[in-house]
């Protein structure tokens, strides 16, 4: 099930990114165990039923008290065994704990050691605590995105944690094990939030080199600079959206609003006239009629849907976009693949299961022992 079937990742537990990760990873078919602190669980959010922690879907946890030995020891034995393992502590945290990379490729030389973190392994902030905002801002990414004379957006935590941390991550883990299979080698993984935010912004500084692109929000193709790539409200007060750059979308979505007696688009000094009749004439009707009318044309034109109404769009529907599991709907696995499609194999654990270190070669009575011991929960 799924093309990562077959590989065996430890999942060192935290938040954010590193879930995410691992919830890839296991959607994929890879066989993740994920392993928690043996405390009041932090790697959530506080008071939250862990069935809608979705993140944690698709594998098994255990608790295990990393600071007592016999803990440690049976982590070690878990790597020795395991194709890769990701962890997002800060850096100098798995050393001390003696479970950084040098500690466990020595155990296992073709292991694939994944780490995530904000600012990267070094640097002068590397140390330093901070979130997807302060990560995204250092980066350019947070400035580029709001209204013109308005402050910067911050768009969710998407672009940092898991855009640029944990996608990247992922995207290394698997380029790093397709590696090892040609090499025998393992090696690290150093996805920092900060690089991959970078990263998704390169056509954007390939623009700007260009002077394409402005650092002024709200002035660009594709920042709600252009009145045909931007959000309409409508009669009920509901939104749409539309990305006609094209200059034959374009042409559809002015005929459609009625509006062919527009100014030239190519003169900027035209766009505020045309910004003012798009949000005019979109007043006129309700978000579905515009979508009844529009829905089935080339205007680059799309109902902009909240998230109770998006699971139900027919061609969501259509494409299975969204799952339901234990009663709870969420995001199905993606990409698609046409042989070795991934699933999601199990809800978030409602508890902690010692048992599914027997899929990893511990006995019955080892894992007993662990739990009389106050290793393991």
């Amino acid at each position: 099930m799924g093309p990562l079937s077959g590989q065996k990742i430890i999942e060192l537990g935290g938040i954010g990114p590193g879930p995410f990760c691992g919830m890839l990873l296991a959607d994929m078919g890879a066989d993740v165990l994920r392993i928690e602190r043996k405390a009041p669980n932090d790697s959530g959010i506080k008071g939250m039923d862990p069935r809608f922690s979705l993140l944690h879907r698709g594998r098994p946890v255990v608790a295990m008290d990393l600071k007592h030995p016999d803990a440690l020891a049976a982590v070690k034995k878990l790597i020795s065994r395991a194709d890769a393992l990701t962890e997002g502590f800060r850096p100098g945290v798995a050393e001390r704990m003696t479970l950084g990379p040098a500690d466990c490729l020595a155990l296992n030389p073709r292991l694939v050691y994944g780490r995530v973190t904000g600012w990267g392994q070094n640097g002068p902030l590397a140390a330093t605590p901070g979130h997807d905002i302060n990560y995204i801002a250092l980066t350019g990414v947070l400035n580029a995105i709001g209204r013109r004379g308005g402050p910067p957006v911050p768009p969710l935590n998407l672009v940092g944690d898991f855009g640029g941390g944990a996608l990247y991550l992922a995207f290394g883990i698997v380029c790093a094990l397709l590696e090892a299979k040609t090499s025998g080698q393992g090696q690290v993984v150093d996805a920092a939030m900060v690089d991959g935010a970078a990263s998704l912004m390169t056509m954007m500084y390939g623009m700007y080199a260009d002077q394409r692109w402005s650092d002024r929000r709200g002035d660009n193709r594709l920042d709600s600079g252009t009145p045909w790539y931007d959000v309409y409200e409508t009669l009920d007060g509901l939104w749409v959206s539309v990305g006609a750059n094209e200059a034959r979308f374009y042409a559809e979505l002015v005929q459609k609003l009625g509006l062919e007696d527009l100014p030239d688009r190519d003169e900027r000094a035209n766009w505020p006239l045309i910004r003012a009749r798009f949000t005019a004439v979109f007043k006129t009707r309700t978000r579905d009629a515009w979508t009844a009318l529009l829905a089935d044309s080339e205007a680059c034109f799309a109902p902009v849907l909240t998230m109770a109404e998006a699971p139900t769009h027919p061609h969501n529907l259509a494409r299975g976009t969204f799952v339901e599991v234990d009663g709870i709907v969420q995001p199905a696995p993606a990409p698609r693949f046409s042989r070795t499609q991934g699933a999601i194999r199990q809800a978030p654990p409602a508890a902690h299961d010692a048992l599914a270190l027997l899929s990893w070669g511990f006995t019955r009575e080892e894992i007993t022992i662990l739990q009389a011991s106050g290793a393991l929960a």
